[in-house]
């Protein structure tokens, strides 16, 4: 089977025009605070027009992380780009370290966590892109929200938990 480019979606003149987005390393994280426990909005699905979202996450010496989920709507892969990182496959938790990478399609049980005494980071890629920006600015209040609360904002952002 031969794959073939998309349909033309969204440019369709002839000559190219500036639309590039410049994202300098000194930008500070979007959720919380750089060198701990961050999240840098790389590429969101309001910058890629639906198509993907990008997003670094730095992750403190045994920070932990989410519990294994999955996702209807979207794909989630990882890229490590340091450290170790806890991935959970849906069959086994690996041990990924700096250039390992793991996709899972949607509905594939995952999770991950840094259970090392290091510092660990990664790119996290949403596809299609769905709005996590959301996600993650209110998973802080989830600490204090009743189970009803709790499960109404993981169904809205597409994410259920199977422990």
């Amino acid at each position: 089977m031969c794959m073939s480019y998309p349909e033309r979606v969204w440019y369709t003149g002839d000559d190219g025009e500036i639309n590039a987005n410049f994202r300098p390393v000194s930008t500070p994280p979007n959720v919380g605070t750089a060198g701990k426990d961050a999240i840098h909005y790389l590429a969101t699905t309001t910058t890629t027009r639906g198509e993907f979202g990008l997003y670094r996450v730095e992750m403190s010496a045994r920070s932990g992380g989410p519990k294994t989920h999955f996702h209807r709507t979207i794909s989630e892969s990882f890229f490590i780009l340091d450290g170790t990182v806890r991935l959970f496959n849906g069959a086994e938790w690996v041990d990924a370290q700096q250039g390992d990478f793991l996709h899972v399609p949607q509905g594939g049980l995952h999770a991950f966590r840094n259970d090392s005494d290091a510092p660990a980071d990664m790119l996290l890629l949403f596809t299609p892109g769905a709005p996590r920006e959301k996600y993650f600015e209110g998973l802080a209040e989830m600490a204090h929200a009743t189970d009803e609360e709790r499960a109404r904002f993981f169904a809205e952002h597409d994410s259920y938990f199977v422990e």
